[in-house]
Order: structure tokens, then sequence, then C-alpha cells
């Protein structure tokens, strides 16, 4: 298990409600998938390495939990806003999302 954190940490996370609008392939890469997500009042962009899991049809429109405020990093030669969550379990990987249609933007609390 990792070291305990703080209710304080854990509130500095902004946590949303994301719909997936574009999913591309990135250039020389087998991992890693350019995803566009709406978030409610803009749309960020996330790499993410799921592409040995989904194919790009099962992500467009998918409701998923993304981490909003996390530091911008330059992957690949592209500019990731954000991070999706994701499960990961004996070579399966699952995407976090909500059980009932939220709107894009609404707060994980």
């Amino acid at each position: 298990m990792k070291p305990t954190v703080s209710i304080n940490d854990l509130e500095k996370l902004d946590l949303r409600v994301g719909v997936i609008e574009s999913v591309e392939d990135v250039e020389n890469s087998s991992k890693l998938y350019y995803i566009k997500v709406n978030i409610g009042d803009h749309v960020i962009s996330i790499l993410s390495g799921i592409k040995r899991y989904y194919k790009k049809e099962e992500l467009l429109n998918k409701r998923i939990i993304v981490i909003v405020n996390l530091e911008h990093k330059i992957i690949a030669g592209k500019e990731s806003e954000g991070m999706l969550l994701a499960a990961e379990h004996d070579n399966t990987v699952s995407l976090l999302t909500v059980d009932k249609e939220l709107p894009a933007g609404s707060i994980v609390s």
C-alpha cells in the first residue's frame, strides 16, 4: 500500500465527469491514444496508454472520471492536460465511470 494521505491532500484533486469526444492514434506509439475530453466548460487533451485495452470506437462518448487540475505534461510531442482514471488487474484495464447519465463537468466528491 502507498503512504496514508490527509483529507487536505485529497481535496486538492479536481475530479470531474468527462465525455470522450475524440480519440486519435499517437504516431510511433503502440500504447498511446490522444483523447479529447469534454469537461463541461471546455475540452482538454489527455494522452493515455490504454490502446491495448480499448478500441477507439469503444471510447467515443464514454463518460469517464478525469483529474483536471494535474500539472500539464508533454508526452510524445503532445500536451496532456489531465489524467483519466482506470483500474487494473491481471492485464485487464477498466476505466472509472459513472452509473448515471451525469453531464460533463459534474464534480466527483
